[in-house]
């Protein structure tokens, strides 16, 4: 399986139709919508609302059944990307080979840029054309709001992150980087994959399998990125390298080194595609996925 050529071909039938949940209003409000637009419509592998449709597929849903959950994972994680490009946060002025939010407009539109995304990622998932089943609308929302929030979701690991940069964290240097990855990186990995189990309507026992597989690639996922910021194509990466070294940020390549770093990550990936067993044949691309992601040079 070419797994590239997948990502690609569902990247662009997702770019064609993020156009249509972006209407811009007629006064100078509509500059964070501008600004929210840019952001989303920025590029990038689509990797998440990828594990959207190709989890929920395993149940047999559509593309069109799965469109608004995955936007709605998009639209939180491009908000995320925004504030953690700010000045105050990583402090970037590049993303995807272009200017960061802030840089192509202002600090202030692209905080609201940010906001208005999170916010709206809610507003999708409330929706009917999500699913007819208003229970399973409310287990999407409940589920990305404690993956994206402060209690053990995205924004604690962020937290935690920025405490690790300014030597205020109190963990021990392997348990802290592994809190951060679950929360910060993981935790929308994990609600990706969940996503589609719940659309789904998945056995506990599958929900599992696919809970384990989530964990594995999000981790891997994480560490690939520490090593491609120390020995990866910044052409490639869009986005400015070697900063995690230069602002003395524990990794895991500073933790494990780049050997034993990529040794961890394949034997994750490992574990990630025997997750998938249960699904036989027809997690071959969920399986491939996990593959790309260990050897994915951006």
């Amino acid at each position: 399986m070419d797994i590239s050529t997948t990502l690609k071909e569902y990247s662009e039938r997702f770019n064609q139709t993020l156009p249509s949940y972006f209407t811009f209003s007629q006064g100078q409000e509509r500059r964070v919508i501008e600004a929210m637009s840019y952001s989303i419509m920025n590029g990038g592998k689509r990797l998440r609302p990828f594990l959207v449709y190709h989890t929920a597929k395993l149940f047999g849903i559509s593309f069109e059944q799965s469109i608004n959950t995955a936007v709605a994972l998009e639209c939180l994680h491009s908000y995320s990307l925004i504030h953690d490009d700010l000045p105050a946060m990583d402090n970037d002025d590049l993303r995807r080979g272009k200017p960061t939010c802030h840089k192509a407009f202002d600090e202030a539109t692209a905080i609201l840029a940010g906001d208005g995304l999170l916010t709206y990622a809610f507003e999708l998932l409330s929706q009917e054309r999500t699913h007819p089943n208003a229970t399973i609308r409310t287990e999407l929302i409940s589920a990305l709001a404690k993956g994206a929030g402060a209690y053990e979701g995205m924004v604690a690991g962020q937290m935690l992150d920025l405490l690790a940069e300014k030597n205020k964290a109190t963990l021990e240097p392997e348990t802290l980087i592994k809190h951060i990855e679950e929360m910060k990186t993981g935790q929308l990995i994990s609600f990706a994959c969940l996503a589609g189990a719940i659309l789904g309507q998945a056995s506990s026992q599958q929900r599992l399998a696919l809970q384990q597989y989530s964990r594995g690639i999000g981790i891997a996922f994480q560490i690939t990125d520490d090593i491609l910021d120390v020995i990866g194509d910044q052409t490639l990466m869009g986005k400015t390298l070697g900063k995690d070294q230069n602002q003395g940020k524990i990794t895991f390549v500073s933790l494990y080194g780049l050997e034993k770093a990529k040794t961890v990550a394949t034997d994750l990936i490992k574990q990630a595609q025997q997750a998938l067993e249960i699904f036989g044949n027809q997690a071959e691309t969920l399986k491939a996925l996990a593959q790309f992601i260990l050897n994915r040079d951006h």
